[in-house]
């Protein structure tokens, strides 16, 4: 079974620069459920580590959280498809925790749970503090062009990470290498 890491905001679904403060707010990326359940049904285990520093900013709180993932959980399955654990990092950027992206805490944590290796592990994100997080990991940086994408793109990334218009388009060219 192969494994996949996915930042949510931006990648899974549409992002806001005032943050997804409850469920309504929480809208998919046309094609980003689907491409979760392709990736389920060919093998991969689906799991989310995202910064939510807007339970720190005092936006919502972790049970509001839970419900938005409820629904994201929910919404998914109506398409067949299933994420097998979000992890996420409720401190702001002033609190200098570990498991805030771009620090790879969160990463560490997964490895240890799932006792696996991330070494080249996809990790999707839109933003440099996902590349960078994935890269002190070893796993494997992926940009999309969605959420915060384009503009990451257009500061500049590190060579070598792969960019793709969206999820969809990751889901198929992770199915594509699988399948060769």
């Amino acid at each position: 079974m192969s494994l996949i890491i996915l930042d949510r905001d931006g990648v899974i679904n549409h992002d806001s620069d005032d943050f997804i403060k409850n469920p309504a707010e929480w809208e998919p990326i046309d094609g980003s459920l689907e491409a979760i359940a392709r990736l389920n049904y060919a093998g991969y285990r689906v799991v989310v580590i995202t910064n939510q520093s807007g339970i720190a900013r005092g936006l919502f709180d972790v049970e509001t959280l839970n419900r938005i993932h409820s629904k994201m959980r929910r919404m998914l399955a109506q398409v067949g498809g299933k994420i097998e654990a979000i992890m996420f990092c409720p401190h702001g950027p002033e609190d200098d925790c570990q498991c805030r992206k771009p620090k790879n805490g969160s990463f560490v944590d997964l490895a240890h749970r799932l006792r696996v290796n991330l070494d080249n592990v996809p990790a999707v994100g839109d933003s440099l503090r996902d590349i960078q997080a994935a890269m002190l990991s070893q796993a494997r940086p992926i940009l999309v062009r969605t959420g915060k994408g384009e503009k990451t793109l257009a500061a500049g990334i590190p060579d070598g990470v792969e960019v793709y218009d969206d999820l969809a388009s990751v889901a198929t060219a992770l199915l594509e290498r699988k399948l060769q």
